[in-house]
């Protein structure tokens, strides 16, 4: 069975490429990672604020925003467990590509345009085979206009863009006024893919201790209801790449995301909740589907059931709002 699909220009073995998660810290869970069948590996995030932030203060910044990112709450519980600092990071990107034979994509967590962006040449230089521009802001501002949040995000894009040659991916999350319109404009900023969606952990209030705090939750696969409808809309109108994440824990979701269109699916969830055997697991139910439906490739089901390929377009559209609502009064 022929898996293969290329992301970001990279001729990968599969689709099912390892997302961002603590886990990639480790040399040896890259190669696991690798054994089980992965067709490249996302690094975990190196923060903004590592880079531009002194000790003290980037503790206290830390601190205060802990419930805006999964992998902040995971990467960075206090000040003192930092691991991997900025050379180290580019270390261990040099590392990794001596440990694993596989595509390894860095990751950039950013909010801001910044002097920092000149670290993505280095990221470059470390040997990463592309990177990953994890953008995240959580705009409070009420005099603030939409168009300024958009820009800023367009600005860090072509920052980055303008400091490297590998290949980068934007990991967006969908809280635009009009995402296509959004999509689109990455796509002319030099996006080479979009990774659908981040999903951002939300605080949470302990009644006890009457304080804010961080509520970690892996994600289900409900949560891929929302890349799978946009991933549909966007299939065949960009030039970037398109990967799927949030959700995506089984054989099923993965030949959901390709038909609509996904070049690669990233398993985060799925690989912290299961080990690094599930990956092995989901291929060999992917390989047998296929054999079943008598495909040779995944090329062949690619895009089949996106928006413009699908026998009802509208059915990824209000059109069938209506309609999902009365088949589930009918069901109750």
């Amino acid at each position: 069975m022929n898996l293969s699909t290329t992301y970001l220009g990279l001729k990968l073995r599969s689709p099912l490429v390892v997302g961002a998660s603590p886990l990639s810290e480790n040399l040896d869970n890259l190669k696991r990672m690798e054994g089980a069948g992965a067709s490249a590996v996302v690094l975990h995030s190196l923060f903004e604020e590592q880079l531009r932030k002194d000790r003290l203060e980037l503790h206290r910044h830390l601190e205060h925003g802990t419930e805006s990112n999964a992998e902040a709450l995971t990467y960075f519980p206090e000040a003192s467990e930092y691991r991997l600092g900025p050379e180290e990071y580019l270390r261990h990107i040099w590392l990794a590509k001596q440990s694993v034979k596989i595509p390894v994509i860095a990751s950039l967590n950013a909010s801001s345009v910044g002097g920092w962006t000149e670290y993505a040449k280095q990221i470059q230089q470390a040997g990463a085979d592309a990177l990953e521009l994890n953008i995240y802001n959580i705009p409070t501002d009420l005099d603030m206009p939409g168009e300024v949040i958009e820009d800023g995000y367009l600005n860090i894009l072509r920052a980055v863009r303008s400091e490297v040659k590998i290949p980068i991916a934007v990991k967006l999350s969908p809280f635009f006024s009009n995402f296509a319109n959004m999509a689109k404009r990455f796509d002319e900023c030099g996006a080479n893919g979009l990774v659908l969606f981040n999903r951002f952990y939300q605080p949470d209030i302990d009644l006890e201790d009457l304080q804010v705090k961080p509520n970690i939750l892996l994600s289900t696969p409900m949560a891929m209801r929302l890349p799978l409808r946009w991933i549909a809309i966007l299939h065949g109108r960009l030039n970037a790449s398109l990967a799927a994440t949030s959700g995506i824990h089984r054989a099923s979701d993965v030949l959901k995301m390709l038909m609509v269109g996904a070049d690669v699916t990233m398993l985060c969830s799925t690989v912290l909740r299961h080990g690094f055997p599930q990956i092995a697991h989901i291929e060999s139910d992917l390989i047998r589907w296929l054999e079943e439906h008598e495909y040779e490739s995944i090329e062949q089901l690619k895009g089949s059931m996106s928006q413009k390929n699908c026998a009802e377009p509208a059915a990824f559209e209000r059109a069938q709002y209506v309609k999902g609502l009365s088949t589930f009064e009918s069901e109750h």
